[in-house]
């Protein structure tokens, strides 16, 4: 009986072994994975200029829309839409015959109280006449003047002038049209300099002066930068959105900007620093930490040796600008990054670097789209 069990464990042994023996063979000759093809680009230290960026609206540094102080007709229009005008010039004339008669009336009552008052300033030297008279007459030419000179402020305002140089918008008002008092009549918008309103968070306001240098880009012309100065900032933080009011001032020489529009605003602040840097496209975000892909040889002793391996490593990422974004801990100067091909990787993956396309890797890119 034992001689019986003895010889079929022996039997299960070799059928065991002859099972794993063929198992083996079968797993060293099947087919290694072809390695996967990414594109990977060294690390480089760049240096960067430090940069809030903001959205603001763009603002004229004198702007109005012109309307009149006092009812009247219009007479004739003495402007054209879009022209540019200097300070004081005559926009729209109104209707003053009326206002012109009256003046005169006054005025000659003015005069009249006037030839009164000096007869009784040479009568009074003669005691002709009493000082009570001196001071009533005296009393009516100050009034009779005073009346005069309302009415010819009247007669001034029927004439409706630029408040100061700039650009005129478009006007529908047209000789004939009755106009009520703060009917607009057009606009007027001095657009050089212009004025870029934005906010930024409170947590920014200890690396904001003014003076500082701000570079403003709007869609109305991609890629085209302007360029200019802080001008004030404001000494109080709106306490329903923690944001403190930044006011630049740009020159506008060609008038490009106009008031109304939207923009963006890069304030450059503090000395330029230098960061490792990648294509924002070689991170992997995850909830648990942000990775990269290191790509090096395979280790001497193990399948495939001489070729490419990736190991998954933890990065810190700091500021970005455009394309690119700051590695803060975790890689060093000249390692080489995969760049694109990350899903089908894992770490000890074989791969193949073929750089022929690139991901985009530009600190300033312009809209593909115009």
């Amino acid at each position: 009986m034992l001689i019986m069990l003895g010889g079929v464990l022996v039997l299960v042994v070799v059928l065991a072994g002859g099972f794993y023996l063929h198992i083996k063979r079968l797993i060293a000759a099947s087919p290694r994975p072809a390695p996967q093809t990414v594109s990977a680009v060294p690390v480089r230290a760049l240096e960067w200029q430090p940069q809030l960026g903001a959205v603001g609206t763009l603002r004229a540094v004198r702007g109005v829309d012109v309307t009149t102080e006092i009812a009247g007709l219009v007479r004739s229009v003495e402007v054209l839409s879009g022209q540019d005008v200097e300070a004081g010039r005559v926009m729209v004339q109104l209707n003053a015959d009326a206002d012109v008669a009256q003046l005169h009336a006054q005025e000659a009552a003015a005069d009249l109280a006037d030839s009164v008052l000096a007869r009784d300033r040479q009568q009074l030297a003669v005691r002709a006449v009493s000082q009570a008279q001196f001071d009533a007459d005296w009393a009516d030419a100050a009034g009779k003047r005073a009346l005069a000179d309302e009415q010819a402020a009247l007669v001034a305002k029927k004439t409706i002038r630029a408040p100061f140089g700039g650009k005129l918008g478009i006007t529908t008002v047209n000789p004939g049209q009755y106009l009520n008092p703060g009917e607009k009549i057009t606009t007027l918008q001095q657009l050089d300099p212009i004025y870029v309103d934005f906010y930024l968070p409170q947590r920014d306001v200890a690396r904001l002066a003014p003076g500082q240098a701000v570079d403003v880009t709007t869609d109305g012309f991609p890629g085209q930068p302007f360029p200019g100065r802080i001008t004030a900032i404001s000494p109080k933080v709106d306490p329903a959105t923690r944001t403190v009011w930044v006011l630049a001032t740009l020159p506008n020489h060609a008038r490009q900007l106009l008031p109304g529009m939207f923009a963006n605003a890069t304030v450059s602040v503090g000395a330029k620093q230098s960061y490792l840097t990648l294509p924002q496209t070689a991170i992997t975000y995850n909830p648990y930490g942000s990775t990269v892909f290191i790509v090096a040889p395979q280790a001497a002793g193990k399948p495939g040796a001489g070729g490419l391996v990736v190991q998954q490593v933890f990065v810190t990422t700091g500021e970005t600008r455009g394309d690119q974004v700051a590695i803060l801990t975790g890689l060093t100067e000249g390692q080489l990054v995969v760049t694109s091909g990350q899903l089908k990787l894992k770490s000890g993956t074989s791969v193949v670097v073929d750089n022929t396309v690139q991901p985009a890797d530009n600190p300033s890119p312009t809209p593909q789209e115009h």
